[in-house]
């Protein structure tokens, strides 16, 4: 199956067909893939070289000059190396832009600790105003990258990665969609983590939500779901830091009595690198981690 950076590209090179504002800012990363692009957009498709925190910073002045950015690098590289240009220069002058990441948590394990980046939505958190989308397969990644593109000049960031589900689900910017139904608590797969959930809680009574969009988070669909189950108990799967989202589950349950259980990426660093494959199952996100987590909870 075609990968989520493999659409990603291909779609940012149409945009710069079909929209005139959109400019593509690079940093090495990927910029051979849009060789044929920057021969037909020469001014439009910049690649700043291996420089992160210039990426964002001309991303803000193009968006200054009534552009609309579309920066990529690697997850790691994007977020957290030049955080405080994505402070500055996007979020203090108060212009969007699309931020693309690559990479995920840990798809470049082999890289090491320099190309993985769990923490990058719990980085974000501490800013205001950025919606979060975290696809799970390239289908997705595509309608996502569009909306972004169309959104007018709001700040975004687009999560992409090499797990991806078997299907694509039509996605829902504005929230969750409701997959099954059950009384004994409530499952929240977010992107690339829906089939292992669902095979996790095969036999199990319980509700399944997925979602895309992490943020904004959709308290009003998952308050909504709680009340509708016997048991209040809320489970988050999410392919980045464990308990990312849970205080977005306490603020829409504030006045619910609740449990509730963050599945994600562990803190600890994994220092035998080995694949992306390995790590999904080293962090207990495979279906039979989740199996064992999901079932000891929700008991």
């Amino acid at each position: 199956m075609e990968s989520m950076r493999e659409r990603f590209t291909a779609t940012a090179s149409q945009l710069l067909d079909e929209d005139p504002r959109v400019a593509v800012v690079l940093a090495v990363i990927s910029s051979d893939r849009f060789t044929e692009a920057k021969k037909a957009h020469p001014d439009r498709v910049i690649d700043v070289g291996i420089r992160e925190q210039l990426l964002i910073g001309v991303s803000g002045g193009l968006a200054l000059a009534g552009l609309r950015p579309i920066a990529h690098t690697f997850a790691s590289f994007l977020v957290e190396r030049p955080f405080e240009q994505v402070k500055l220069d996007l979020d203090h002058q108060g212009v969007g832009a699309v931020l693309v990441s690559a990479g995920g948590s840990y798809d470049m394990a082999s890289g090491g600790r320099t190309h993985q980046a769990p923490g990058d939505i719990a980085l974000l958190d501490t800013l205001d105003g950025w919606t979060v989308h975290v696809p799970g397969h390239p289908d997705e990644a595509e309608a996502l990258l569009r909306h972004a593109v169309a959104d007018g000049d709001s700040r975004v960031y687009i999560r992409l990665s090499e797990q991806a589900n078997r299907a694509a689900l039509p996605v829902r910017p504005e929230g969750f969609q409701r997959l099954r139904s059950g009384a004994g608590g409530v499952v929240v797969a977010v992107g690339p983590l829906l089939d292992a959930t669902l095979e996790a809680v095969e036999g199990l009574d319980v509700t399944v939500l997925y979602t895309s969009t992490v943020r904004p988070f959709d308290a009003p669909t998952l308050r909504a779901e709680v009340r509708n189950a016997a048991r209040s108990d809320v489970v988050l799967v999410e392919p980045y830091l464990a308990g990312t989202s849970v205080p977005y589950v306490a603020e829409a349950l504030c006045d619910v009595p609740h449990r509730v259980l963050g599945v994600g990426t562990g803190r600890e660093e994994l220092r035998r690198y080995g694949t992306w494959q390995e790590h999904v199952a080293a962090h207990g996100l495979d279906a039979a981690g989740l199996r064992k987590r999901l079932a000891g909870f929700l008991r």
